[in-house]
């Protein structure tokens, strides 16, 4: 895996994946969007990497049509440096769960062009999953939320989980975990402009 400086990405890419511009979510707090990516050759070279001993990166990065535009449809695909944190997240719960955890379609990075959230969506960080199974439970009612819902925040302060309810900020179709706007850049690469 290559890490690579969204600002020397082609224009296309930064157009669609506006590394490091200032975003402000629902509730008016300014977040720089991330700017340092792995590049990823191919959906072959996605099912090999394993961020974490369950997780490999696919699972991470599986979005539907709604990717806004062909381009981030095909490969190269570009992938937050931070999703080697929510895997790692992903890995603990598991363990915890003691089961396999199933993450949804557009449950874990999509781009900030990406029909569903858009740029004010926690999911552009690569730092945020949905997940709508668990071993041979589906989360679609507010026991099963809930049970895991407390799980999963218990494994460290960082960690949100969405309550269940029909309301802005809850989730009543899956468990919404992750680890707020965190970014993460990598040894080989600099921070100067």
């Amino acid at each position: 895996m290559r890490a690579i400086d969204g600002f020397n990405l082609p224009a296309e890419y930064r157009a669609l994946l506006r590394p490091a511009e200032a975003e402000t979510d629902f509730r008016g707090n300014v977040h720089h969007l991330p700017r340092f990516f792995y590049e990823i050759g191919s959906w072959e070279e996605a099912h090999e990497i394993r961020f974490a001993p369950h997780f490999t990166l696919a699972e991470l990065m599986l979005v539907d049509c709604r990717e806004a535009r062909l381009l981030l449809s095909e490969f190269p695909h570009y992938v937050p440096c931070a999703i080697v944190l929510l895997a790692r997240l992903l890995e603990d719960f598991r363990r915890e769960v003691d089961a396999p955890v199933f993450i949804s379609a557009n449950g874990g990075h999509r781009s900030p062009a990406h029909q569903i959230g858009g740029a004010k969506s926690i999911h552009v960080w690569g730092t945020a999953a949905n997940i709508y199974r668990v071993g041979e439970t589906f989360l679609d009612d507010a026991k099963s939320i809930e049970k895991y819902r407390a799980i999963a925040a218990s494994l460290s302060p960082a960690v949100f989980v969405r309550p269940f309810g029909p309301e802005r900020g809850q989730t009543n179709d899956h468990l919404h975990i992750d680890l707020g706007f965190a970014s993460l850049t990598p040894r080989e690469c600099s921070e100067a402009c």
